[in-house]
């Protein structure tokens, strides 16, 4: 789960795999436990006992939120501070998809840009970051310890669906957190990362598939319309670092509101966003149904945590 606010080692989950540097395309934005339908919508997944909805992005947010705050609490008894900052709100996770399609989130968050200056901000000058950096080495390195843990005390480790391994030290502060609040931290590390890497196994095909490559050709013909040449919504996200280098917050904003109304509504007039996900319907059914019982145990574990989580941050709702 992604957050603004740098943590300083938790970064300790290692990749093994031949996939791992090709650039895997996420058509939904989706985050946790599997494919949402687009537009904050969720999709149910089935298991024996019938359909499993995926959580809301704002459960999405909470789960997040709860997990940092038994970070904190874990931190402390190790002897460091922790502050909960940098919790994704449920805006910022859905523009998180291959294609933005919503113009009124367009209008006020344009490519999504200033979210990531944020993380960037918190990743230099957050209270996290701030802190590590008053200490001295050898408590940087005990701090980073106890946060993310070290491969000497034992790791976990599970083999991906398109290959290579995933691994991560077995004890530290994250992962007892994840522990108490999805109750079983090796299940939920297994089924969480194999949910997550799902999309090596349907995305090849998805983007050869002819209807995927006339909904792209209608995109970028609608952009043309506007003055815009973009072969494929990822060729505005390649080009935007060079369109905002050098400019405040504000000017970079500016600069991001008309292309992501453009995107967006030529996503909508080409059909673009529906086809990438109806096609991701379709094949991830065809090409994961395997899987389905790990996405299914995921998607119930962060369910379960919802109350945990609840009163583990006090939210009311």
């Amino acid at each position: 789960m992604r957050s603004h606010e740098h943590l300083q080692g938790t970064g300790a989950r290692w990749r093994t795999t031949a996939a791992a540097a090709a650039a895997v395309l996420t058509f939904t934005g989706a985050v946790g436990c599997g494919a949402a339908d687009g537009g904050g919508h969720v999709r149910a997944a089935r298991g024996q006992q019938g359909p499993v909805r995926e959580p809301t992005a704002s459960e999405e947010a909470l789960l997040d939120r709860a997990e940092k705050v038994l970070i904190k609490t874990c931190m402390a008894k190790a002897g460091f501070r922790f502050w909960v900052a940098g919790v994704p709100d449920p805006e910022e996770r859905e523009g998180q998809g291959y294609v933005i399609d919503d113009v009124a989130w367009a209008r006020k968050h344009g490519l999504g840009g200033q979210f990531e200056r944020d993380a960037a901000k918190a990743r230099r000058g957050g209270p996290n970051a701030t802190y590590v950096r008053t200490l001295s080495v050898k408590r940087r390195t005990d701090y980073n310890t106890a946060l993310a843990g070290s491969p000497e005390r034992g790791t976990l480790s599970v083999r991906l669906p398109g290959g290579g391994t995933v691994g991560t030290p077995r004890h530290s502060c994250r992962t007892a957190a994840e522990d108490e609040l999805y109750g079983d931290f090796p299940k939920w590390f297994r089924v969480s990362t194999i949910s997550a890497n799902l999309t090596p196994l349907y995305v090849p095909d998805l983007l050869a598939d002819r209807r995927f490559v006339k909904a792209v050709r209608a995109w970028s013909a609608c952009m043309r319309g506007r003055g815009l040449r973009y072969a494929d919504p990822a060729g505005v996200r390649r080009e935007l670092p060079a369109l905002t280098a050098g400019l405040s917050d504000a000017r970079a904003h500016a600069v991001e509101v008309p292309l992501a109304v453009a995107e967006a509504t030529c996503a909508r007039a080409s059909s673009l966003a529906d086809t990438a996900r109806g096609l991701e319907r379709e094949y991830r059914a065809r090409r994961t149904a395997r899987y389905d019982a790990d996405v299914t145990a995921c998607r119930r574990m962060q369910l379960a945590a919802l109350a945990r989580a609840r009163q583990i941050t006090g939210a009311t709702a």
